[in-house]
């Protein structure tokens, strides 16, 4: 497809999507059934590419909450049957099963091995202003042929997501000094454990796990499953907190509507209480040193732990905001969320993990006819649902075709945590009220988040979790 030629009329030209992942997909399913031409450019080599490379891991949410209705119908004449809309699918089920289908009846509006570079708007870098709005959107593209194409768009729509920049380990939020070069011993994924080649390099190891939201939850209930097999004896986590242990530490529990979200925390709890990770507390980490073929992590009070083997750093990720460096954003300077849509997720703010209904109102940038969507619209803050996504790309598109009073028309219901508290600072405690770091969860993906407050100050200490050992209680 060739759409370079500016003097198309705008309502000619394709709206642009950015990423083929399940907001992405979706965006292009409601263009569709609105009539307008969508062109979805996936970096990947296949539809949902972030999410096959979590395919081992079974979402929170069931099959009846990660299907958006445009898509569904849409794929209805084709033959496609919903799975049974009560189970948990996994990542590679996702893919499968809904999302390379939907690529498939879309056909060719998907381009694959299609990395977006850059997007402006025609002959406007960012400082001009004369005539800025009437202009169309340039797409600069690379493509994996080595071929690069630049595309004129009416609208563009970034779905892309967080998935490719995961946060480090240290804690300022820039990579621990020696975190580069022992980048072979660190990884920022929850392991896929039914790998062979994966299984042989945590089995019978020490590994330290930095996070504590649900992938670090994940992760520890994995490990401690390799501990008991045959193959993996011996192995053994060390939990990196960089705040302190309280009652919402494992998140919801029993009193998550998401019920498999608060059966993760529950096991990653056992995972303590049964002594096969053990729990470093208000622990930051500065650096991380050699000794001999292990690693030592140093915090920023000095403490130095003992030795591991590997690192599984899980404390979130954020957006790549590079490509879109000519363009007019609003975003909030903690979170770089859109600024209407930050103070609704501030994990510094916000409680019990609802989000309050918000659409193409709280998207909507300086830059006219651009939308950031999708787990990438929520910028640094970690509590995000698959239906959040749908909602937004419906209220977006209703909004590019014209249809006000459908894009300011949103409806959404999200299922508590059983949590209620935002991060705060690290540091402090909030008289009269629970605190967590706000790390509910992705139930689109294994989101880390950023490892921030507790309502209580860090103990500076290792220590042993038991079921005889009470968790520090902050009151209500």
């Amino acid at each position: 497809m060739n759409a370079t030629i500016t003097t198309t009329p705008a309502d000619r030209l394709p709206v642009v999507v950015i990423g083929a992942g399940p907001a992405g997909l979706a965006a292009a399913a409601h263009l569709v059934g609105r009539g307008l031409e969508p062109l979805v450019l996936e970096a990947g080599a296949r539809a949902g590419a972030a999410v096959r490379e979590w395919s081992h891991v079974r979402l929170f949410s069931t099959w009846n909450e990660v299907t958006d209705p445009a898509a569904e119908k849409l794929l209805a004449p084709t033959g496609w049957v919903k799975p049974d809309a009560g189970t948990y699918p996994t990542g590679g089920d996702w893919a499968e099963r809904y999302l390379q289908p939907l690529a498939d009846v879309l056909g060719d509006s998907v381009i694959l091995g299609a990395r977006v570079t850059g997007v402006s708007r025609a002959g406007r870098d960012r400082i001009v202003d004369a005539d800025r709005e009437a202009q169309p959107f340039t797409v600069h593209v690379a493509y994996a042929d080595g071929r690069e194409e630049r595309i004129t768009a009416r609208a563009v729509i970034d779905a892309s997501g967080t998935w490719a920049v995961p946060s480090p380990a240290g804690g300022d939020g820039l990579p621990a000094l020696g975190e580069k070069a022992a980048a072979a011993r660190i990884s920022y994924r929850v392991p896929d454990l039914k790998d062979p080649a994966v299984r042989a390099r945590y089995a019978g190891k020490r590994t330290a796990v930095i996070g504590s939201g649900a992938s670090a939850f994940t992760a520890l209930a994995s490990l401690a499953d390799l501990a008991t097999s045959a193959d993996g004896a011996g192995a053994h986590a060390t939990w990196i907190l960089r705040r302190g242990i309280s009652g919402s530490t494992f998140g919801g529990g029993t009193a998550d509507q998401l019920p498999a979200r608060g059966a993760l925390g529950l096991a990653a709890k056992a995972a303590v209480d049964q002594g096969h990770a053990d729990a470093v507390t208000g622990f930051r980490t500065e650096s991380i040193e050699r000794d001999g073929e292990r690693l030592v992590l140093v915090g920023e009070d000095g403490r130095r732990l003992d030795p591991v083997d590997e690192v599984i750093v899980l404390t979130g990720f954020r957006p790549d905001l590079s490509f879109l460096d000519e363009l007019r954003l609003g975003l909030d300077e903690r979170l770089q969320a859109p600024v209407e849509l930050a103070p609704l997720i501030d994990p510094n703010q916000h409680s019990c993990g609802t989000v309050y209904p918000h659409g193409v109102n709280e998207l909507s940038h300086p830059e006219q006819g651009l939308y950031l969507v999708g787990m990438k619209s929520y910028g640094r803050a970690p509590t995000f649902l698959a239906l959040t996504g749908y909602e937004q790309v419906r209220s977006v598109v209703a909004a590019i075709a014209g249809d006000r009073e459908a894009a300011e028309r949103v409806e959404l219901v999200l299922p508590e945590t059983g949590v209620c508290g935002g991060a705060g600072l690290f540091d402090q405690a909030q008289t009269g009220q629970a605190q967590t770091d706000g790390t509910q969860t992705d139930g689109t993906r294994t989101d880390g988040a950023t490892d921030g407050g507790g309502c209580c100050a860090p103990a500076p200490a290792l220590i042993q979790l038991g079921t005889a050992t009470a968790a520090p209680s902050c009151g209500s």
